[in-house]
């Protein structure tokens, strides 16, 4: 598939199989992550993958009861690394740069895991402290997404988009 296919395919999926995700197609995803531009390629971020069960579940709970994210066999979490970026960049590294070192990870996953024939959905809504807290995570790590991947159990049909001339001017 070309990009422009791979980007159309992406969906926001919410139902996973009881698949297990293969360790090379995770490993892609994760390679994908590792490949993304980052700030002074500082790479002001760190990834947890989560296999386990009960964090998963804590994960969901902590994602303010969005269950699907404990249904999804990998679930991964991005976290912003401020001081990584502060090295060279000072408050801007800290407070931006590792924000969206972060963030631009997690999209290359995501459409990493398109094209592994893989499922995601991007979680930005949850308790910072409590997925923190699930993840045992240092207290210098900020979290930025979640991301459950897995086989699809849906289809969800493709949402509207805004129309160029009222995105870009």
């Amino acid at each position: 598939m070309d990009f422009r296919e791979l980007i159309q395919a992406r969906r926001s999926v919410r139902a996973f199989e009881d698949r297990p995700v293969e360790e090379t197609k995770l490993e892609a995803v994760l390679e994908a992550a590792r490949a993304a531009p980052s700030a002074g390629n500082l790479q002001g971020y760190e990834i947890r993958i989560v296999r386990d069960p009960a964090t998963r579940q804590n994960l969901a709970r902590a994602a303010f009861g969005q269950d699907f994210v404990g249904a999804a066999p990998v679930v991964l979490v991005f976290f912003q690394h401020p001081a990584r970026s502060a090295q060279k960049y000072g408050e801007r590294g800290r407070t931006l740069y590792s924000l969206q070192d972060a963030t631009i990870a997690c999209a290359y996953a995501q459409l990493a895991a398109v094209e592994a024939g893989l499922a995601t959905c991007w979680v930005g809504a949850y308790d910072d402290s409590r997925v923190s807290a699930a993840m045992h995570a240092p207290a210098d790590l900020r979290p930025v997404a979640i991301l459950p991947v897995g086989y699809a159990a849906e289809q969800p049909a493709p949402t509207p988009r805004r129309g160029l001339g009222d995105l870009a001017r």
